[in-house]
């Protein structure tokens, strides 16, 4: 499978959004993916959200997602949107959903992000997503011809049980679309996808926001694509651009037969505290 990776720095207009992810698409195509892969928020990237709520729509209304399902079908290949913002979660918050699109520019697949990034920084960044976001409520596997993809956006790569959760359903590539900051991008980024990789002897493929935005906010970049052994196949450093690797899936089975760390898994019991 050859995989093309879309480093972004989405800003505050959709319109503009849309044409990077159409130009992406065709150049991917053009270069021979057989999938291209998007950041979280590849559509609106807003921190202010009174100005970002103009341009929010139901997922039917969407033009960016219509453009890219159009996109796709003249290209002929597949895209994962990592996610978009969108109307229509619960309580009339906003949902965070990604989407998993066929060379026919079909919906094959839908998620919504798990794990709300309600956190305060040492920096004095403070993200609340929660007081705009509706949490998802499933987990996703995507068959596609060359493997199944397991779904998550940005701040899952956190919580180990949900890629246990793919990969017990069948996962052989897992994907982590974000829009990671600077202070935890430059702490974590790698190590914590590295790790899911490892423990689930799966193909990692995590596209990233990157640079300083229009809303003011800095990604850290550095997306990525580690085989199941851990090894980075391709880091795209801190500029945006479009980034291509060819994925040996063989490689899932013979490192899972050589380390079965999913033959392996057992329920843990429940904690007995002494002492």
């Amino acid at each position: 499978m050859r995989a093309a990776i879309l480093q972004m720095r989405s800003g505050i207009d959709p319109a503009r959004n849309a044409e990077a992810l159409t130009a992406a698409i065709a150049e991917a195509a053009a270069g021979g993916a057989d999938m291209l892969f998007t950041p979280e928020m590849s559509g609106l990237l807003d921190r202010d959200r009174a100005r970002g709520s103009v341009h929010l729509r139901m997922e039917e209304e969407d033009p960016v997602l219509q453009a890219v399902r159009h996109a796709a079908a003249i290209a002929g290949i597949w895209v994962h949107i990592g996610s978009l913002a969108l109307l229509g979660g619960a309580g009339g918050r906003q949902v965070n959903r990604g989407f998993v699109i066929d060379a026919a520019g079909a919906i094959r697949a839908r998620y919504e992000k798990l794990h709300l990034f309600d956190v305060d920084l040492p920096n004095g960044e403070s993200w609340r997503e929660s007081a705009a976001y509706a949490p998802g409520e499933r987990a996703v596997v995507a068959e596609t011809p060359w493997a199944p993809i397991g779904l998550s956006v940005c701040y899952d790569i956190r919580f180990a049980a949900l890629y246990r959760a793919l990969s017990d359903g069948g996962a052989e590539i897992l994907t982590v679309p974000a829009a990671f900051t600077v202070p935890t991008g430059q702490a974590h980024w790698h190590i914590l996808l590295r790790a899911r990789a490892i423990e689930s002897a799966c193909f990692v493929i995590a596209a990233a926001q990157a640079g300083l935005h229009e809303d003011g906010r800095a990604t850290f970049g550095h997306s990525l694509v580690i085989d199941p052994w851990g090894e980075v196949l391709l880091d795209m450093g801190e500029d945006a651009g479009l980034g291509f690797a060819d994925l040996d899936l063989a490689r899932v089975g013979d490192v899972r037969a050589r380390v079965p760390v999913i033959r392996h898994r057992r329920d843990i019991p429940q904690v007995e505290r002494v002492g």
